[in-house]
């Protein structure tokens, strides 16, 4: 192992925790390698809300800073389980991707159906990156439902205004509704499981 970065041990309990995080830094060290003891730190989960403190994680005697949420690989964790921050910054990543390809998808020269398209093969992957673990609520849906539609409205040229359903707007660029695509990402990656 030439390099380790973004490693996530697993506890049931505080102490299985720690032993995982002992036994870790064992083997980093006998490999001649460090663990840095300024950027580990740990999350706890805490879906059901009930919120008990094991107390403090140790290592070598230190205290392991707690984090309320942190990004592991390119999505954001939550300790209780919140999808929210992660659906904006990947809403984010999708207007950053948008506005570095403006001149192709503003130009009216460009076929509506090559929008489409590029919008498919760009946008969408960077905005539903992860998705497939994603647990999500209708608000979700509806968020990035409304991210998806001023993109592919202002592909198209139209606005809210000209009063074009939405249908229509994807009819033309040939893409499909968000929902439909995230249950082909679930159902994609449960048979990878399966």
């Amino acid at each position: 192992m030439l390099f380790a970065d973004d490693v996530a041990l697993i506890g049931e309990s505080k102490q299985e925790t720690e032993g995982k995080l002992e036994l870790w830094r064992q083997t980093l060290e006998s490999k001649g390698f460090r663990l840095s003891r300024t950027k580990t730190e740990y999350l706890k989960c805490d879906f059901d809300g009930t919120g008990t403190d094991d107390g403090e994680l140790l290592l070598d005697g230190q205290i392991v800073p707690r984090k309320e949420s942190f990004r592991y690989l390119g999505s954001m964790i939550h300790s209780d389980g919140v999808i929210k921050e992660d659906i904006r910054h990947r809403s984010q990543l999708g207007w950053a991707k948008w506005r570095l390809a403006t001149g192709i998808l503003c130009d009216r020269k460009v076929p509506v159906k090559l929008k489409g398209k590029f919008y498919r093969t760009t946008f969408r992957p960077a905005m539903l990156y992860g998705a497939e673990c994603w647990a999500t609520r209708s608000s979700h849906l509806m968020a990035l439902h409304a991210t998806e539609m001023r993109m592919l409205r202002w592909a198209c040229g139209h606005t809210r205004h000209d009063k074009i359903r939405n249908d229509c707007v994807r009819g033309k660029l040939g893409v499909a509704p968000m929902k439909d695509i995230l249950s082909q990402h679930r159902l994609r990656w449960f048979g990878h499981l399966q």
